[in-house]
């Protein structure tokens, strides 16, 4: 299965995904990392592993013209499955009907529950007992697809945004290839917003 990553920041799901394929935990290959932000640090990781890489900068377009560009250049590496990874951006509907249940995206709170930016932040605001992280796939509304995976970090009392962001963080590296992983196995089927997982034979 042929990876495209789109990132905006350091990289590290990025990072992750590619660690697994270097130790063949997945069976896949990252074909393009496409960067909106040409010193996003992720770029430099996808520079030193020598896996191909393209910046396309988002800033002053329309959603659908970058998406558009977007699609062009996942077309063009002949991508199977789309991973957003750390994307600061939300994509048009064009790009969900280009790569339909081909999209998948990682969040850091167990959905639906804080949804969009700063969901650590919101999750210690509101006072949850337990937080987490979501790879789920990628409709036409903001962190709201069906989801495929998810892994519970306790909230401790001495918990700031930093410290539990980096708890959840560490799960997040381990769910995502193993969602990806799923999808390359063909061991995922969706109905409505249930996604079924067939156990290994």
């Amino acid at each position: 299965m042929r990876l495209g990553i789109l990132i905006s920041g350091r990289g590290s799901n990025f990072e992750a995904i590619a660690n697994s394929i270097a130790r063949r935990r997945l069976d896949a290959e990252i074909a393009i990392v496409i960067g909106n932000r040409a010193n996003a640090p992720g770029l430099d990781i996808a520079r030193d592993r020598g896996i191909p890489l393209r910046v396309i900068p988002s800033a002053g377009l329309e959603r659908e013209a970058y998406d558009k560009l977007l699609i062009e250049e996942l077309r063009t590496h002949e991508v199977d499955l789309v991973c957003l990874a750390g994307f600061m951006r939300l994509l048009s509907a064009n790009v969900i009907r280009a790569f339909p249940n081909r999209v998948l995206n990682i969040h850091p709170s167990l959905l639906p529950a804080f949804a969009g930016l700063d969901a650590q932040r919101q999750a210690l605001e509101y006072g949850v007992k337990i937080a987490g992280c979501t790879v789920h796939f990628v409709d036409e509304f903001l962190d709201s697809g069906p989801i495929i995976i998810q892994a519970a970090v306790p909230v401790l009392d001495n918990d700031t945004v930093e410290s539990l962001s980096a708890r959840i963080l560490a799960q997040e590296h381990l769910i995502y290839p193993k969602a990806i992983g799923y999808i390359a196995d063909g061991r995922i089927t969706v109905e409505g917003r249930r996604v079924r997982i067939r156990e290994e034979e």
